[in-house]
């Protein structure tokens, strides 16, 4: 029976721990996710690359989201193999410092945490406020959850079983390598499964030998999450997590056999306590750093001849080369029928993300080739555009319900919203572009700042509308709804601070100021016919009202 009571405290406190990890990292992105692609793209050479991808996991807490941005990045080509490489071994240093600020015993911290984070998320309606309070509650709930693990390993501490499995684990180091590999895969969290092998040795449940061994193959297991993550996108997206992978089980195979070849040989004193554990895992990371930085570059040969281009690959995205998955003459079942208008409308999601990504490149670059081609591909977006209408018109209204039948319709209209969108990339943005390039406009520092921060954060609500769309989630509908307010907000700002940087004289601000303010308006409209996603599932559940005037006027007087 303590055996079940453990497991079952074991699991509770597992599952609080990865939740309160992604509670943390959903936060940061939903607040500040919308920078990360100007801070990953602008990098020119290996250190600095590696203190972005340091920075970026110890704000994320996260190694494997690091490697998905950077292979994100590196799919469009906006983002060379060698330094998103070296972002993403940056990355893995900074998830193994923030193992380091965790493991400190900061109970006292929790209802202070508790207490503000709770406030601001439930009393506020400023976006980055809340979010900021949802960061707090996660690094409360990830010092709860520690604390409950350790609480978990008390009542079997000195049992018969755990003193086994441990001394098991000690005796045969390469078990306990693929226990952690295998642990830290299936946790999908390089930080949650290094945390737990910490709390363990910490307690004395395990040896430090046995521990060593399971971070290092922990390390191990974390390598395999992106590649796992990025096995469907393009080959320019798998090389990098596929090189760190390598990379990383190279590394830790190498140190697995040399630290416990050491070890048995006495050598050295065995060290003692989860610290020592937390020092050999910052080691470890930092030492691939130091060894792996200066032959990133030369990786890309032997990567492109293990990973290699699938063959009779076309160049250019490849998001504009897929056919349409909907054939009107076989529509199915109706959750079939839903099913593939979503999978469609996912296809014109990604079409107009490709679209309106580069455009404010293209404002600073005036690629002539770059803005035929985002042309080209608004002829894509019609297209599926009249592939969604002819597939709904031919839907037998009287065999697939009243409410099916309404919710391909919201899907028709949603489509009708992207297909405007990519009109004002087409026909607004790209002709604002070649004014732009044309009349040598240049921007002030703070004009361009504002305009770059807008359309960060129309990315990010890009992003957030597909996950809208595939989930029919109430509380990320509300938030992007939110975020069309704010987008409001910011144009609102920048159009009156643009008019006090006229006020003052200043000449850039004069010469792009037609193109500054119709930029704006382009950026809030596309804005709003992305967040349209939003408004079926908050009708449907009360939370959108039929207008914002007043209907009863009180009764003037004479």
């Amino acid at each position: 029976m303590a055996i079940v009571s453990f497991l079952i405290s074991l699991m509770g406190a597992t599952m609080l721990l990865l939740f309160a990890v992604r509670m943390v990292r959903t936060g940061i992105e939903r607040s500040y996710g919308a920078s990360f692609q100007r801070l990953l793209t602008t990098q020119n050479n290996g250190i600095n690359a590696s203190l972005t991808g340091l920075t970026l996991a110890v704000v994320l807490q996260s190694s494997a989201a690091v490697a998905l941005l950077t292979a994100g990045f590196a799919a469009s080509g906006t983002l060379a193999f060698a330094t998103g490489l070296a972002i993403v071994l940056g990355g893995d240093l900074g998830s193994a410092l923030v193992i380091q600020l965790l493991s400190f015993r900061l109970d006292w911290l929790v209802p202070l945490l508790l207490a503000i984070g709770g406030w601001l998320f439930v009393k506020t309606e400023h976006r980055k406020a809340r979010q900021f309070g949802r960061i707090l509650m996660g690094v409360a709930f990830i010092l709860i959850s520690l604390r409950f693990l350790r609480e978990a390993m008390d009542p079997i501490r000195d049992s018969v079983f755990l003193p086994a499995v441990a001394g098991y684990l000690a005796q045969d180091y390469i078990t306990a390598f693929l226990v952690g590999a295998a642990l830290a895969f299936v946790m999908h969290s390089s930080v949650a499964a290094i945390l737990m092998c910490v709390t363990l040795v910490d307690i004395g449940a395990i040896p430090f030998a046995a521990g060593l061994s399971l971070m290092l193959g922990a390390n191990f297991g974390s390598a395999f999450i992106p590649v796992w993550l990025t096995r469907d996108m393009p080959v320019a997206a798998r090389r990098i997590p596929f090189a760190n992978l390598v990379l990383r089980g190279l590394w830790a195979v190498a140190a697995l056999f040399l630290c416990n070849m050491v070890l048995r040989a006495n050598l050295i004193e065995a060290p003692v306590g989860g610290q020592m554990l937390v020092n050999a895992h910052l080691v470890f990371n930092a030492s691939l750093l130091v060894f792996a930085l200066p032959f990133c570059g030369m990786l890309r040969a032997p990567m492109c001849r293990l990973v290699p281009d699938a063959v009779g690959q076309a160049v250019g995205d490849p998001l504009a080369r897929q056919i349409s998955v909907l054939d009107p003459n076989d529509i199915g079942a109706p959750q079939q029928a839903l099913a593939s208008l979503k999978r469609e409308l996912l296809r014109m999601v990604d079409l107009v993300d490709v679209m309106f990504r580069p455009v404010l490149t293209l404002y600073d670059t005036g690629d002539r080739a770059q803005m035929k081609a985002v042309r080209a591909m608004d002829a894509d977006v019609n297209a599926a555009l009249s592939g969604i209408r002819n597939y709904v018109a031919g839907i037998p209204a009287e065999e697939f319900g009243k409410e099916n039948a309404k919710t391909a319709r919201n899907l028709l209209e949603y489509a009708i919203r992207l297909e405007t969108a990519g009109d004002v990339v087409a026909r607004r943005l790209i002709n604002l572009a070649e004014t732009t390039e044309k009349k040598k406009i240049r921007f002030s520092k703070s004009g361009w700042l504002e305009l770059t921060r807008i359309h960060e954060d129309v990315l990010a609500n890009l992003k957030l509308a597909s996950n809208v769309l595939i989930s029919d989630d109430l509380e990320s509908a509300r938030l992007l709804s939110l975020e069309k307010t704010e987008i409001k907000r910011m144009e609102r700002d920048s159009r009156k601070k643009h008019l006090k940087r006229l006020q003052n004289g200043g000449q850039e601000s004069f010469d792009s100021s037609d193109v500054h303010l119709d930029t704006l308006r382009a950026l809030r409209e596309f804005n709003s016919h992305i967040a349209a996603v939003a408004y079926p599932i908050l009708y449907a559940n009360g939370q959108l009202l039929e207008t914002r005037l007043i209907e009863d006027l009180p009764e003037q007087d004479g």
